[in-house]
């Protein structure tokens, strides 16, 4: 079966670009629209595997796309979703993944435009993985660090961070960073140590060292602000 799709867009070019883009690749696209309440009126009828959703959409035309979101994913746990911004907002992202980073992905609307990699973070979240755009980690791992337990992570471990970030596998990051998968798994290993991130059964600790990077950096830039 294929996999079904709602999209929340409210420009019509871009939205109605998303739709051929799943539908050529194999993607059923069950229902668009324009407004965060359609989208979410649609979205509970048809049940998609995944949601494509823009973060500012009408009525408000602020952050209505990623309340809806939000909503959906406490309502229907299992479908994943997609959120596309024009720029990158933290506290956007913290909220969307919370303490759940399954079936979540985050993306930059230029990313579009990328069709492969659009098309895989998409069926990667409606599998119940995670897609964080490469540019937003970049811009994430880029932030000065504070003090704090993100500075026992070596140059070498922020930069297998940003690329666990990405979603990619151990051999991803090796053919990325052109060192060896066993180099990878000693950093991975570190990084969850250095970090406080316990094994657990979901295999979703990668997503979690960012959630706890993007959560600590903010806590230490808002303790720097205040104590200024």
């Amino acid at each position: 079966m294929p996999i079904r799709v709602v999209i929340g867009e409210d420009q019509v070019l871009l939205r109605e670009g998303i739709a051929e883009i799943l539908d050529r690749a194999g993607l059923e696209v069950v229902a668009q629209t324009g407004s965060a309440e359609d989208f979410l009126r649609r979205a509970r009828a048809h049940k998609p595997d995944v949601a494509v959703v823009d973060i500012q959409m009408p009525p408000g035309n602020t952050d209505d796309g990623l309340r809806a979101a939000l909503e959906l994913r406490s309502e229907r746990p299992e479908t994943g979703v997609v959120v596309l911004s024009q720029f990158f907002e933290e506290s956007y992202a913290v909220n969307l993944i919370g303490d759940r980073p399954e079936g979540v992905g985050y993306l930059l609307k230029e990313r579009v435009g990328d069709v492969s990699v659009f098309i895989d973070a998409v069926s990667r979240v409606a599998a119940g993985g995670t897609a964080l755009d490469p540019d937003i980690v970049a811009r994430m791992m880029g932030r000065r660090r504070d003090r704090g337990p993100l500075e026992a992570l070596s140059p070498r471990d922020l930069e297998v961070l940003s690329e666990m970030a990405e979603g990619k596998s151990n051999r991803g990051i090796a053919e990325s960073l052109f060192v060896s998968e066993a180099a990878v798994e000693k950093h991975v290993s570190a990084i969850f140590r250095k970090l406080g991130i316990a094994a657990s059964p979901t295999g979703h600790r990668r997503v979690l060292a960012v959630v706890r990077y993007l959560r600590e950096s903010d806590l230490s830039r808002r303790d720097h602000a205040g104590a200024s």
